[in-house]
């Protein structure tokens, strides 16, 4: 039905009362429909056979709202209405009140939101209900629903998640399982930069596939890192504005650069129960000592070999038959768990 006129509400209201049926009738500005809007106008349909809605003209809006309402201008607003199936019509007001609508359109049944009552509805709409004989129905109140924590929420500045970095040597699991952990939901952050000092290595495949921005860094030595490759990839992670920088299997010392720039915010993980086995072979080391348990480290980087302040660990047992290959299974397994967990905790420590 198309938006109607005061006089073409009444008739319509006078068609539904030849039939024995009866004319739902509410108002209001209806500025940015949300769900507690919907949610109340299907529950005022269902109070009758039919549903016009009274909506407030854009001068009112500005009168009832403030100079910056309405947001949508009153045909978007009443085109929006009428695309609702518990809409039946809509008619457009400029008055302070409905009160002579009431009177001209005589509907059955007034419908109004939870946060009124019939006592503390406008006396003079009141009065206009009681001439033309209108039901009054209280509708209860959506909570948590309403225009203004609506425009809140679109005026609240946009919080930017957390940033991490991470640089790998190798296959990047690790990684991996950061970047399984964001798209899960279960690490609040955003990987802004991976890197790698091998052009060749697998993590930087990984970050490609996820389409996060990822560079070789090249180190200009077979093992060490030397003062300008230390800074390039402090260049790097400052340039992406990473808040943490994570070592997830890179095999290169930190000596300076990277180390002052980001102070107690670049963390390593490490295959040992530090400080048990720094340093390569940490998981052959375990079994070679006969060690019963084995495990994971995060830890706070320094410029030693894994001698930094210790922030989590995570075990497993060491069982008779072990092989390389299963205890290194059970300690990455053990990895890809901690890791996000101690990260998410890093970053969101209040």
């Amino acid at each position: 039905m198309p938006l109607l006129t005061p006089n073409d509400a009444a008739a319509f209201r006078n068609a539904l009362h030849a039939r024995g049926q009866k004319l739902v009738f509410t108002s209001g500005c209806f500025d940015l429909l949300h769900v507690g809007h919907v949610r109340y106008l299907q529950q005022a349909r269902a109070l009758g056979d039919a549903l016009c809605i009274a909506m407030n003209a854009d001068s009112s809006v500005r009168l009832l709202k403030g100079p910056d309402r309405p947001v949508n201008s009153q045909m978007d607003r009443a085109e929006v209405l009428l695309a609702l199936s518990c809409v039946d019509a809509v008619v457009i007001f400029d008055e302070p009140r409905t009160t002579e609508l009431i009177r001209t359109i005589r509907p059955h049944i007034f419908a109004k939101g939870g946060d009124y009552t019939p006592e503390t509805l406008n006396p003079e709409e009141r009065g206009a209900l009681a001439e033309v004989g209108a039901e009054i129905s209280i509708l209860p109140e959506v909570k948590g629903q309403s225009t203004t924590a609506t425009l809140e929420k679109l005026n609240r500045p946009a919080r930017r998640r957390p940033r991490i970095g991470v640089i790998g040597s190798g296959s990047g699991t690790n990684c991996q399982a950061l970047i399984d952990a964001i798209k899960a939901g279960s690490l609040d952050a955003e990987m802004s930069l991976v890197l790698s000092d091998r052009a060749d290595a697998g993590i930087l495949q990984r970050a490609a596939n996820s389409a996060i921005p990822h560079q070789w860094i090249d180190p200009g030595h077979p093992t060490a890192l030397p003062p300008a490759a230390e800074q390039a990839i402090c260049d790097a992670f400052r340039a992406a504005g990473v808040d943490l920088i994570v070592l997830a299997g890179f095999m290169r010392i930190l000596h300076g650069p990277l180390l002052q720039a980001f102070p107690r915010r670049i963390v390593n993980i490490h295959p040992s129960l530090l400080p048990k086995y720094p340093g390569k072979n940490a998981i052959p080391s375990a079994l070679k000592s006969g060690d019963t348990t084995a495990g994971c480290t995060v830890h706070y980087v320094d410029s030693g070999i894994d001698t930094g302040e210790i922030i989590a660990q995570s075990t497993v047992p060491v069982e008779e038959g072990e092989t390389l290959e299963s205890l290194t299974r059970k300690i990455q397994l053990e990895e890809h768990a901690l890791l996000p967990a101690i990260l998410q905790r890093l970053l969101h420590q209040v």
